[in-house]
């Protein structure tokens, strides 16, 4: 496979995606291929029947390569699922030498010391994402490298977890024959794909409404605040609809993509849809009303709850407030009058994000849906882990060679730690995977 090509792999609840894409001379995304599968294997998230999921990255990534016209060898996957929680927490070190400057290496002591926090039975810290650090006592600062102090804290948003659930999408990975190169959380993902820089920092919730969970994340001044994962998505209103109308479960998604609303009041009293009835039964009919007020329910319950995490993150406080509002993306986001309902319940600007923020412009139109968006950032992401890798050869060749400036050392450096947590626990994913065989 060419360097400067990545491959995501999006295994959800409903559909696995594989997407190559790669970074045309403009620095934007160009996507070469895109394979798509029923998800078999996977609910709420989290990997069920492990034959069933490999069989399904198999069928995606095979569709992808045809369409594509070449081999995919590694991979970037995302992890979400109802096993995800994330909790804040500070911490700080002493530094032995208030002489020297705070350096990387304090700021690792300070993270790995986070790492080492007890956790559950069975799980493990996947993301720990520094908010602001405080150098003696001094608060608010973004960024303490090349500062002095004796004392260094910062408050931390931690992502945790289940060991098990992770390490069994490792498996279906490997054993659908391919490398994983990188695993990512979803939500920060999809917030690649369809947040601009300004959403980040006047302070945003993306929401990403998929099959099995809703995940949300919240950015404020250009950094990751909050996360959570919802255990409910599409498939429970297809679910309702299916019991609410008696009637199978492919008959219900139909109508729920074709006639569903999340507004009741949208629909006449007269407007009727008739469904063909099993083996020579008579067909039913049923009104667009009911069909909207089944959704209605389980949409402001799904939303509700979304809400409640972003009251949690603090959002009614002046200091904290998401000025840019929500964005709604994922397959879920496409339900008509789900933007307004959002603007209804929460109060708060809404629009729906469609995952062209990095993308060339001649993308073609399927790829640009909001079912796409985590597809799309994982592909994103496997790109800014290959620049990192050239980084850092680069780096490393320019040490042998002794040729670097202190001052380059200084610029590049802080990238590559930043973003060296999930690719531990990708390394450690492997080593597990391997010593099991």
């Amino acid at each position: 496979m060419e360097h400067n090509l990545a491959v995501g792999l999006d295994i959800g609840t409903t559909k696995i995606v594989a997407m190559i894409g790669r970074k045309n001379e403009y620095d934007k995304v160009e996507i070469l291929g895109i394979g798509k599968s029923k998800s078999l294997g996977v609910h709420r998230g989290v990997v069920n029947n492990i034959t069933q999921t490999i069989q399904s990255i198999q069928q995606a990534v095979q569709e992808a390569e045809v369409s594509a016209e070449m081999k995919i060898e590694g991979v970037t996957v995302g992890i979400a699922g109802q096993h995800i929680r994330s909790l804040q927490h500070s911490d700080y070190i002493t530094r032995p030498n208030s002489e020297h400057v705070i350096d990387e290496e304090d700021i690792d002591r300070l993270i790995n010391q986070v790492h080492k926090l007890v956790m559950l039975p069975g799980e493990e810290i996947i993301h720990v994402l520094p908010q602001e650090y405080k150098v003696d006592g001094q608060a608010e600062i973004k960024e303490p490298i090349g500062m002095y102090g004796g004392r260094l804290e910062a408050n931390f948003h931690v992502v945790v977890g289940q060991v098990s659930s992770i390490r069994n999408i490792g498996r279906c990975v490997q054993s659908a024959g391919l490398n994983l190169e990188g695993i990512t959380l979803e939500p920060l993902a999809s917030a690649n794909a369809v947040l601009s820089q300004e959403e980040k920092e006047a302070g945003v919730a993306l929401i990403d409404i998929g099959g099995g969970t809703t995940d949300l994340a919240i950015f404020r001044d250009g950094i990751i605040r909050h996360t959570a994962v919802i255990p409910f998505g599409g498939n429970v209103i297809t679910e309702d609809i299916k019991e609410g109308c008696s009637i199978i479960e492919k008959q219900a998604e139909l109508l729920k993509i074709k006639f569903g609303s999340a507004w009741p009041g949208e629909n006449k009293d007269n407007e009727i849809v008739s469904i063909p009835g099993l083996r020579g039964r008579e067909p039913k009919e049923i009104t667009l009303k009911n069909l909207s007020k089944i959704i209605h329910a389980r949409v402001v319950e799904i939303i509700e709850q979304v809400y409640v995490e972003i009251k949690n993150y603090g959002h009614e406080e002046q200091k904290k407030k998401l000025i840019a509002g929500i964005v709604l993306t994922g397959g879920g986001s496409q339900l008509k009058h789900l933007k307004q309902l959002v603007e209804y319940i929460t109060g708060m600007d809404t629009r729906i994000g469609y995952p062209n923020e990095h993308l060339a412009g001649d993308s073609d139109g399927d790829i640009t849906s909001p079912l796409y968006a985590t597809a799309v950032g994982l592909v994103l992401d496997g790109l800014m882990r290959q620049e990192r890798k050239k980084l850092e050869q680069k780096e490393a060749f320019n040490i042998e060679n002794e040729e670097e400036t202190p001052s380059e050392e200084v610029a590049e450096k802080p990238i590559k730690e930043r973003r060296s947590f999930l690719d531990k626990l990708t390394e450690r994913v492997k080593d597990f995977l391997d010593n099991a065989e």
